[in-house]
């Protein structure tokens, strides 16, 4: 449904003394997410997994590389030609508070992709936005209240039926339960969960909440500085962790008991800027295991670590036979 090849988005930006400077949010990102599928795409805040779903549906422009949506080429499709697109792949962003109009009523604002994109009119957009949010679980009384008088669940329930108004393959579903209530946060899952199986969803899930993560996908991809560092079978990655940002971001997760298990090193430090990348690999400064000469000097190749499951590192080298093995820091 989705293929990301070698994606790139870097963005010029004003310097100190009316310099520019090149932001390097994606680099090098390749992606595959089948038809309905889940996929989960992690990582720290700055690490470019907004970016990436952005680009995805050309909301920015890729610099590099090709997004494939249905399998055509749309990175260099132009505005007019962008308009199928939109009927095919949507977005449901973070913060539901200012996704919405505050002057536009829940009907007018779920109506508008209607009005763009189809030629549904007058009583039959009515009861197709009445549809809409029966199905998102709110009731008809919601269609003329604005924006204010809503919940913040409420308000992303009115974005999801927004977006899937023109009944889309693919969501791309930024951050979605990130600025609600745990407990809102739980039915809006369990929402999302029922609508994927009923309608035949293809999601590509940002999220730095690794439970929630775990929740809804099936694959996970685990992002760290515009690349993709590790990607598998989500109870692969989250049981067998094979990068050490992995294993680290794991490490942070809490768990009910008062000592967390041990083996695994907490993160520490900041993600470096992408305005000047480090040389070789991108972690090795925040690394507890990085070979010194080989980390902070080559980019590490991709390398396939269990079925499905690959990862960027240079801890894992082709070994004997075809097989893949640890690589000795001594």
């Amino acid at each position: 449904m989705l293929e990301l090849r070698d994606l790139h988005v870097h963005f010029d930006v004003s310097g100190r003394r009316g310099s520019r400077i090149v932001v390097r949010a994606v680099n090098g990102v390749s992606l595959k997410i089948a038809r309905g599928e889940a996929v989960g795409l992690v990582g720290e805040s700055g690490s470019g997994k907004s970016t990436v779903g952005k680009a995805a549906l050309r909301l920015v422009d890729a610099t590099g590389g090709a997004v494939l949506l249905d399998g055509e080429d749309i990175t260099r499709l132009g505005r007019a030609d962008q308009r199928p697109l939109r009927r095919k792949a949507q977005m449901v962003f973070q913060d539901p508070h200012s996704a919405l109009n505050p002057r536009m009523t829940v009907l007018r604002s779920v109506a508008e992709p209607l009005i763009l994109h189809s030629d549904v009119r007058g009583t039959a957009r009515w009861r197709r936005v009445a549809e809409l949010l029966e199905i998102v679980g709110l009731e008809r009384q919601f269609l003329y209240r604005y924006p204010h008088e809503l919940s913040g669940g409420q308000k992303q329930r009115v974005c999801i039926a927004r977006a899937i108004a023109l009944n889309p393959a693919l969501l791309v579903l930024d951050e979605p339960t990130s600025a609600l209530d745990v407990s809102v946060q739980a039915q809006i899952l369990e929402f999302l969960k029922a609508l994927q199986k009923e309608m035949g969803l293809t999601f590509l899930f940002i999220s730095h909440n690794l439970a929630v993560v775990r929740y809804l996908c099936a694959r996970v991809a685990v992002m760290y500085l515009g690349r993709i560092v590790e990607e598998g079978a989500t109870e692969d990655v989250f049981n067998a962790p094979r990068h050490p940002y992995t294993e680290a971001l794991l490490s942070a997760v809490p768990w009910p008991e008062a000592d967390q298990p041990a083996g695994r090193a907490p993160l520490h430090g900041d993600v470096p800027s992408p305005v000047d990348l480090p040389p070789g690999c991108s972690f090795h400064a925040r690394c507890t295991r990085h070979i010194a000469g080989t980390c902070d000097a080559l980019a590490p190749p991709e390398v396939e670590v269990g079925p499905m499951h690959r990862t960027a590192c240079h801890l894992y080298t082709p070994a004997p036979g075809g097989g893949q093995g640890p690589v000795s820091a001594g």
